[in-house]
């Protein structure tokens, strides 16, 4: 009996190691998420994620800083020692107007000259300086055979170009003072505040002309030192 051929081998494939395949996996997902996370980092870091601006805000911004965000230096409530808050020298109340608007008390005026300081070591007051026409005044009243003749000094606490521009256009401001006086009536020489309301008349007359002439007046008050109607 012959015997049995044997058997063929069957060659055997070698089998990758587990270990290595899993190694090879982890690695690629390490490789992955650092990626991914070092993306995001810099995203975070370059604004990417940051919300856009809003353009109502950006323009609120703008418009508060510019237009109407601004503060005064003195604490936020506007230049209020500008333009109501000056202080006189001598009294501490709030300088009034003069016919004109100038501020009185505040040492100097725009567009004119420094008022003068008396030197005092006891308080800085003004000098105050009086000037009066040489000639007198003479006009009828209106609508009466009556005239009224005055002499008029005037008072200023700015310096000699007051005095100097009041002397340089006399005949004007004779003529323009003469105008406002004709205006006067037998009545109005009864009211009790008539000669107070002439005195300002006359100071306006004379400021308006020096303004015109000069571009300043300077004419605080005026001062009849002769009033006589007959």
């Amino acid at each position: 009996m012959a015997d049995a051929a044997p058997e063929p081998e069957v060659e055997e494939k070698p089998k990758k190691p587990i270990g290595l395949i899993i190694g090879v996996a982890v690695g690629i997902v390490v490789l992955i998420a650092g990626t991914v996370v070092g993306t995001l980092l810099l995203a975070k870091q370059t604004g990417f994620f940051a919300p856009p601006p809003n353009p109502d805000a950006m323009l609120e911004g703008e418009a508060g800083a510019d237009g109407h965000g601004e503060k005064a230096a003195d604490g936020g409530h506007g230049a209020a020692a500008d333009g109501h808050g000056d202080k006189k020298a001598d009294g501490g109340h709030g300088a009034p107007a003069d016919a004109h608007g100038d501020k009185k008390g505040d040492g100097k005026d725009a567009g004119g000259p420094p008022k003068l300081n008396k030197k005092s070591p006891d308080s800085p007051r003004f000098e105050y300086t009086y000037f009066q026409l040489e000639r007198e005044f003479l006009v009828n009243l209106s609508g009466s055979k009556k005239v009224m003749s005055v002499q008029i000094a005037l008072m200023t606490r700015y310096d000699e170009r007051v005095i100097e521009n009041v002397k340089k256009h006399e005949f004007a401001l004779r003529s323009a003072i003469m105008d406002a006086m004709r205006l006067t009536t037998e009545a109005d020489l009864a009211r009790p505040d008539f000669r107070r309301d002439l005195a300002k008349k006359v100071a306006d007359v004379m400021n308006t002309l020096l303004e015109k002439y000069e571009d300043f007046g300077g004419v605080e008050e005026i001062n009849f030192t002769s009033f006589i109607v007959q």
